[in-house]
Parts: C-alpha cells; structure tokens; sequence
C-alpha cells in the first residue's frame, strides 16, 4: 500500500443526546468523498478519537465502508499501552479499515524513551492485521515527540508504511524524508505547509482543513503533480488562512462550526471540548467567507 494524496480527517459528529449521529457522520463523508481525496481518516485529532468509545469506532468504520469506493480508509488507534493498541488495531482492521494511524502513548512520558517507542511501534506492527502509520501529533496536543532516528528506523519495519507528521516544520519534514526508506510515506499534517511540504519530499497530506474543504486541498496537490506550481501557490495562498482561522485557531470546534456553516453535521463538540461561542463563530464564517456550499451528491441520501 503507498499512501499519496490528500486525505480528511472526518469529523465525528453527535446528536442532540450526545451519542454518534451516524446520518450525519454519511452525509459528511459523502460530502467528503465527492472531491477527489486519496481516502478518509477517522478518530484523529479532527474527529474527537480519544473521546471515541471502542463500540463506536466499529459503528464509525462500518457506516464509512459502503461510501469509500475503493478509496482507503484509515482509523486512528492509539492506546496508552501497547496491549490496547494491538486490541483497537485489530478491531478497526476486521471493522473495514485499510491502516491505522497510531499515535504514541502519553501518559508516562519521562519513561517514553527512543527504546520504549521502538518497542511499542513494533510489537504493533507485528500484531497489526493491516499497514501501520506513525503518528506525530500537533504541537498543541502533543506529550512525545517522535525523533527522526525512531522513525527511520521504524521506517524498515515491513508493516509501517508511513508517518503523519503535523510539526509544520518543513525542513524537519525534508530531512525525514531522505532518511527513511524510499516506499515510506511521509505525509504532512498542516494544510499551510501542504505545498512546501510536497515539494520537501512529502507524498500527500492528512489535513484539518480537508474535512471541511476538501477540494481546495485537493486542487493544491492536483496542480503540482501536473507541474503548474504557481497554480497550486494561488490556492494554497487562499488555503492557509483557512488553516490559521480555523484549524490552528480553534481546533475541533472550529471544524464542527465550519462544518455547519456548510450545511453539514458539525454540531457539539464531545465533553469536555466546548462548542464555540458566537463571536467566534463569526470568525470562522468569514474565514469560509470564499467557499461554496456543498455540491449535491448521489453517494448518500439521508
């Protein structure tokens, strides 16, 4: 499996009672895979994944399965121990997921040594019924870093294919690149690097942006795998103000409200996330002020 392109990080959304609102959670990824996205990511940082019940994750990847058409379908697995993990990774796997997205264990940080992530990646790997893809969570959530001599490493393991790294420091990105294997993916978490990144060596992008805007970040990657790269700096220029006034400034609940105020299934935030207040909102809906409202699909009718 090589990942490349633009994947979303789907949003979930709830009800009014707080429970999955599986409608919604069809019609956004209809939404979704309407643009021409590479596959879909759930329980990532976009979609609220540790706040996620187990029971919930198959329901999720289950209701996901019949939309995908052929496109892939990542679950986020990440577990304080390497025992959870193994357990979520083969729950995701047999509920349709094509990989997983494993973020590192937190809790025990100072214990969290190069040795003890090697461990932990591997004994997953080796358990894990489908791809492996390393996690390097954003800055503002993050509790352990991923140093680039554990990824290259790891990077060999023949069932870790890639890492999802979301530090937005494209240099950092370029020396990852060279130095892990030539099938390895490294793809780039921040939608205001996206272009730089692809440059960099990047193969695509997991991006906050994409789960509201899919087709502007597509667009970015279609126009430099054609060689007309001023294009593609046109649109990433209008890309990553979306990514500072939403994503970046707001987290989830700015996702949610970006996602309502395109006609679809934002809604609340899981607790303890709050939703956003009203001038905050105001924010997010002019920093959508360019987007068009959703193009009518045939993939889900609610």
């Amino acid at each position: 499996m090589r990942l490349q392109g633009i994947f979303a990080p789907a949003a979930t959304p709830f009800d009014a009672a707080g429970d999955l609102h599986i409608e919604g959670f069809r019609r956004n990824t209809a939404f979704l895979l309407d643009a021409p996205l590479a596959g879909l990511v759930l329980f990532g940082s976009t979609g609220e994944g540790v706040l996620i019940d187990e029971d919930e994750r198959v329901r999720l990847l289950e209701a996901a399965q019949g939309l995908m058409d052929g496109r892939l379908l990542l679950a986020g697995t990440g577990a304080e121990s390497t025992r959870a993990t193994i357990r979520m990774t083969r729950a995701a796997a047999a509920a349709g997921a094509d990989a997983v997205l494993v973020q590192p264990p937190g809790y025990f940080r100072s214990l969290m040594t190069p040795a003890a992530l090697e461990a932990h990646y591997t004994r997953v790997a080796d358990a894990a019924p489908v791809p492996v893809v390393l996690y390097q969570v954003p800055v503002p959530f993050r509790s352990v870093d991923l140093d680039s001599g554990l990824i290259a490493r790891l990077s060999r393991h023949p069932n870790i294919i890639g890492v999802k790294d979301s530090t937005g420091d494209v240099a950092a990105l370029a020396e990852l690149a060279r130095a892990c294997d030539d099938d390895f993916a490294v793809i780039v978490g921040t939608a205001a690097a996206l272009l730089d990144a692809l440059d960099a060596g990047a193969s695509g992008g997991i991006l906050g942006v994409a789960a509201f805007a899919p087709e502007r970040c597509c667009e970015i990657d279609r126009l430099w795998r054609e060689g007309r790269r001023d294009e593609a700096r046109e649109v990433q220029a209008a890309v990553a103000p979306l990514h500072r006034a939403v994503v970046a400034r707001f987290g989830v609940p700015g996702v949610k409200a970006a996602l309502d105020l395109r006609g679809l299934a934002g809604g609340r935030p899981r607790p303890p996330l709050e939703p956003l207040g009203a001038e905050d909102r105001v924010a997010v809906e002019a920093a959508l002020a360019g987007l068009q409202s959703p193009r009518a699909t045939s993939r889900y009718t609610a």
